[in-house]
């Protein structure tokens, strides 16, 4: 597995994506900046969900409370417009699933020691919104920032051993991010 470890650029720190698509032209941020007044909102950091069929990618949902639910139309909404290929079905209002990465190209034995580390939900807020470019690997902040991560995915008691922490995102796996 390919150490995510190392890689402490804004993209790998703990976030959820509220839209994606092939492109989103960067004169969608001044109408972004209306919607990220909505922000901070309280989330709760919930059970653990898979993605995909093997390798497999391992995530914890955000339990979606209303106004969540309202900021995603509201973004997705404002992003239509500025993508020239439309967004990717599965973030469509009604086909999102808000969650938080943890770690990528698990293969089953990993999945299987990496599960029951979950632990319990966690409470915390989202503090930030940002336009990322994946083709310039640049990220653009929306409106003023909040706050930041301080926590952990995992709890002290339950840290993934070496293998599996080496696939996660430095700060879900509660290493220093940049």
């Amino acid at each position: 597995i390919r150490s995510q470890a190392a890689h402490r650029g804004p993209s790998n720190r703990p976030h959820v994506t509220m839209t994606v698509s092939a492109g989103i032209a960067g004169d969608v941020d001044p109408e972004l900046s209306a919607a990220a007044t909505a922000l901070p909102l309280s989330c709760r950091i919930g059970a653990p969900v898979l993605f995909g069929r093997g390798p497999f990618t391992l995530a914890r949902l955000v339990v979606p409370c209303v106004e969540l639910l309202e900021l995603h139309a509201d973004i997705y909404r404002i992003c239509q417009p500025h993508m020239p290929s439309g967004a990717f079905a599965h973030a469509a209002p009604g086909h999102w699933t808000p969650h938080v990465t943890l770690a990528r190209r698990l293969d089953a034995a990993q999945l299987d020691r990496a599960m029951p580390l979950a632990g319990a939900d966690i409470d915390g807020a989202l503090v930030r919104l940002r336009r990322w470019d994946g083709d310039v690997r640049t990220e653009y902040p929306i409106g003023r920032r909040l706050g930041r991560w301080t926590g952990k995915l995992f709890p002290p008691d339950r840290d993934p051993p070496s293998d599996i922490r080496h696939a996660m995102a430095p700060s879900a796996a509660g290493l220093p991010s940049s």
